[in-house]
């Protein structure tokens, strides 16, 4: 059988989803006639229109929604982070990854074609997809109801990008620049050794190191010579002032096909991304604790943070067709270096009396490398047997290595500040957390039976298989501080921007030296986590209107943390070793060829965030820190939908989709008192459970409908609404209430889920004289008011509050070669905003209720691409 198209390189070859059944079309017309019966459909170039989408979201059994390459390419969608935001019921929360149907992050799962991908942060339960650009980026999927080929770990959603598949030969080079309205061409800030080359290709890390003098070695109280103090650290106390540039992006893909026989070709996808940007925040950093009878502020500061960013990505696939036989290798490399100097004037620890003089700063990078070698192939014998297999080893690092901070006090002179050496005046962090081994992979068989008749599919279809993977984590905490040593030179005055040949002055004059003050017991965890899961789905179709999909899960989950406390000499090994069933069942009735009615019920997991079960204290300077609870339970969800749906046409769609949820021991992040500072520390607790049920609403409108001049608009418009209710644990009853207290609590809402959120989409297109399309997209997101931390103590909780995203993207096709971009981010530019709620059981003694305020301003993006 001759192969009419390849699918290059990286193209959804394999996954373990059960039924794959597409038919190729050549237009709208065939498109909507088309036979596609599966779960999970492989991307091919007429499949990655608008169109087409809805095409597979009616013919899919479980819930899908996918954002088509057309669509990332018209709403001027330049990561895979943003573009998920524009599905129905996502919303983007500031540094904390996406919230489906108001869960956080911690509910969602990623795959990258189909095989389990790790996060390269130990803050995110995902890749923070930002780094992801969409220029390989073949269509995203949003499965919201669960089936048993895919991983137990779903509540939220699970997200599959399917990596970019080619029809023809072609090279394409793009470039891009930003204007950012607060920080483009302003004062800016930035530590010397990121400003550089090796900065910009994120190298400048290995100046960031830990010294010879301990690296690789347990601790031991080390102390620096005065030589050692001034030579062994390669990154200095300095920062440059800058003029903040534009923010930039180039690309280069190149994809190109080989015929090596008459039935099979080759194909070979090469994209290398890179690009930078600037950011500028200010605002309040406050703090708020409980003293039992009355809330006070325990920090009242201001903070103005720099933030240079870099993002390098690279993506190489071989792929090969002959006949049945699929086979694909991809390499895929992605990398963040993000260079942060953060400046905090005011008050802490309730010390009134430094209001406007206390000043502390935080110069920290934050590296992440990630690297995933994968291999998939699919046989399809005959047109009733399909086998695919696949296998994936990723390699991924984070460091947080010499982040620096230094505590003073404003003198009244511009950038004076009186220093004070020791009491941790000056120290130094190391956090790395060490991803070396991570392994995925799955197979499966699956088989049609009966016969077909005068359907276009056989009636029944089988599959059995397995997925899983294997991780391995390494964690590393030091801090460096200053030790005094004559208590006559304890204190200087210094230019906080070029303090660094003060402080070598002063340790050769023997004021202080370098001194490791990690705790040789503790610096160090282990974490192992196996999953192994077998399954067996049967779908049943006895006619052209049903369409019935049974599933069963067995899934292991074995996890080791390796740790030690401040007394242990030998490590503890903590084992929890689970076996889960996990039921799936899912009914889809065509009403009539327009509309469907879904019914949908599943049990599955969740597994916390590694931050919130890693045995560690992470420090914070502002007294807020992070500390991770060993003993979080995996969750336990049961879920429940019922969707009605009718697509118009072809290009529209209605949708109603109520949904219910049942969380045991659902995992919400919350404030304890804090054992290492005078403030409050974060940590995470499960509850006892957490009922949630809402609704989402979804309409795609052709606005000729309404007036017949207005055949090139559409609108697009979602919204959720979602009641949710907590039953808290004993231990967060403990941690909420006041002392004394002998009332019962209020009711609350689950944290992290938003009661409502809505999404508009205006678009406007035509083609020019020459036919070709141009395209404009008003695009608008916004998300009720949530709890970002539980309260303490009788305090209420912190709440964020609704930001208002509204953008603008121009695209258009100039002539066959040239195509441009113009977008506006964040027109409202509206405050993103943290809150010390009020109606908490003790009264609150406080100048604001500001947790954390800022603006990120209005953004101008400028691309362009040439196609060879």
């Amino acid at each position: 059988m001759k192969i009419s198209k390849l699918s290059i390189a990286v193209v959804f070859l394999s996954t373990p989803f059960t039924f794959v059944y597409a038919q190729q079309a050549k237009n709208d017309t065939v498109q909507k006639e088309k036979n596609i019966e599966g779960v999970v459909i492989q991307a091919s170039g007429n499949k990655k229109t608008e169109t087409a989408i809805l095409g597979e979201q009616k013919k899919a059994i479980i819930q899908k929604q996918a954002i088509s390459a057309a669509e990332i390419t018209r709403k001027g969608i330049s990561n895979v982070a943003q573009g998920l935001t524009k599905v129905t019921g996502i919303t983007a929360v500031e540094g904390r990854g996406l919230f489906v149907r108001g869960l956080e992050e911690r509910y969602n799962t990623l795959l990258i074609n189909g095989l389990a991908s790790p996060s390269n942060n130990p803050f995110q339960k995902i890749i923070a997809l930002k780094q992801f650009p969409t220029d390989v980026v073949g269509k995203l999927n949003i499965y919201k109801t669960f089936n048993s080929n895919l991983y137990a770990d779903f509540a939220g959603a699970t997200f599959d990008i399917e990596t970019l598949t080619m029809d023809k030969a072609f090279t394409k080079v793009e470039f891009g620049f930003g204007y950012n309205t607060q920080t483009t061409f302003k004062n800016f800030k930035v530590n010397p050794n990121a400003y550089t080359a090796a900065g910009y290709l994120g190298f400048n890390s290995q100046d960031r190191q830990l010294p010879s003098q301990v690296k690789g070695y347990v601790p031991t109280n080390y102390n620096f010579t005065q030589n050692e103090s001034v030579n062994s650290f390669k990154d200095g106390w300095n920062a440059d002032n800058i003029k903040a540039l534009p923010n930039t992006s180039i690309g280069f893909t190149t994809a190109q096909s080989f015929r090596i026989s008459d039935s099979g070709k080759l194909g070979l996808l090469l994209s290398l991304n890179q690009g930078s940007k600037y950011e500028m925040l200010e605002g309040d950093k406050n703090q708020f604790i409980s003293l039992q009878t009355e809330g006070k502020m325990n920090n009242d500061l201001h903070r103005k943070e720099y933030t240079y960013e870099l993002e390098s990505s690279a993506l190489l696939g071989l792929g090969y067709k002959d006949r049945g036989l699929d086979v694909a290798l991809n390499a895929i490399f992605l990398q963040n270096s993000t260079n942060m100097i953060s400046d905090f004037v005011g008050y802490k620890d309730q010390k009134v009396q430094d209001a406007g003089r206390r000043f502390f700063r935080v110069d920290q990078m934050d590296l992440s490398k990630f690297a995933d070698i994968q291999l998939l192939a699919s046989q399809k014998i005959g047109d009733r047997y399909v086998i695919k297999a696949g296998g994936s080893w990723v390699t991924n690092n984070f460091q947080q290595p010499d982040r620096k901070i230094s505590e003073g006090f404003l003198t009244g002179v511009p950038n004076q500040v009186e220093m004070t050496f020791g009491g941790n005046n000056l120290i130094r962090q190391y956090l790395d957390v060490n991803g070396k081994d991570y392994l995925s992979g799955f197979a499966e068989y699956s088989v049609s039976l009966g016969e077909k008749g005068d359907r276009r599919s056989y009636p029944w279809q089988v599959a059995v298989g397995y997925n899983g993977f294997f991780d391995r984590r390494s964690n590393s905490y030091r801090f460096i501080a200053s030790n005094i040593d004559n208590v006559q030179l304890r204190t200087v005055i210094v230019d906080i921007d070029n303090p660094q040949q003060t402080y070598n002055d002063y340790i050769m004059r023997g004021a202080f030296h370098f001194k490791e003050e990690t705790n040789e017991n503790d610096y160090r965890s282990h974490l192992y986590q196996f999953i192994n899961a077998g399954y067996v789905n049967l779908n049943f179709k006895p006619n052209d209107s049903w369409d019935i999909l049974v599933g069963g899960r067995v899934e292991n989950n074995l996890n080791i943390t390796r740790y030690k406390e401040q007394s242990d000499k030998e490590y503890n090994n903590l084992q929890r070793n689970q076996y889960f069933i996990l039921p799936s069942f899912s009914l889809k009735k065509a009403l009539n060829p327009k509309s469907n009615i879904r019914f949908a019920v599943s049990k599955t997991i969740t597994r916390p965030i590694l931050i919130e079960y890693m045995p560690i204290t992470y420090i914070n300077p502002d007294n807020e820190n992070i500390i991770g609870n060993i003993n979080l339970k995996n969750s336990e969800n049961y879920n429940l939908d019922l969707k009605y749906e009718v697509f118009p046409t072809s290009k529209e769609l209605f949708a109603v989709n109520l949904f219910a949820k049942r969380i045991d021991h659902a995992i919400e992040r919350s404030y304890t008192a804090s054992g290492n500072s005078n403030g409050v520390a974060i940590t995470f607790f499960n509850a006892k459970n957490a009922v949630l049920a809402g609704a989402e609403l979804e309409g795609i409108l052709d606005l000729s409908r309404i007036f017949e001049s207005m055949s090139n608009w559409s609108l697009g418009a979602n919204a959720t609404f979602m009641y949710s209710k907590v039953e808290r644990s004993a231990e967060e009853l403990e941690q909420e209430k006041p002392a004394n207290f002998s009332g019962n609590l209020k009711d609350r809402q689950l944290q992290g889920a938003a009661p409502w959120t809505a999404n508009a989409d205006l678009k406007y297109e035509f083609k020019n004289a020459k036919n070709l399309p141009h395209t404009l997209s008003l695009i608008y997101n916004v998300s009720g008011s949530k709890i970002f931390t539980v309260g303490t103590s009788g305090l209420d909780h912190i709440y964020e509050r609704p930001f208002h995203q509204l953008d603008f993207v121009y695209n258009a096709q100039l002539t066959k070669n040239w195509n441009i971009k113009l977008g506006v981010q964040n027109i409202l530019n509206s405050i993103y905003k943290l809150e010390q709620g009020d109606e908490g059981y003790i009264p609150l003694d406080v100048r604001t209720n500001i947790h954390t305020d800022y603006k990120r301003g209005m953004t101008f993006n400028f691309s362009a691409g040439y196609i060879f």
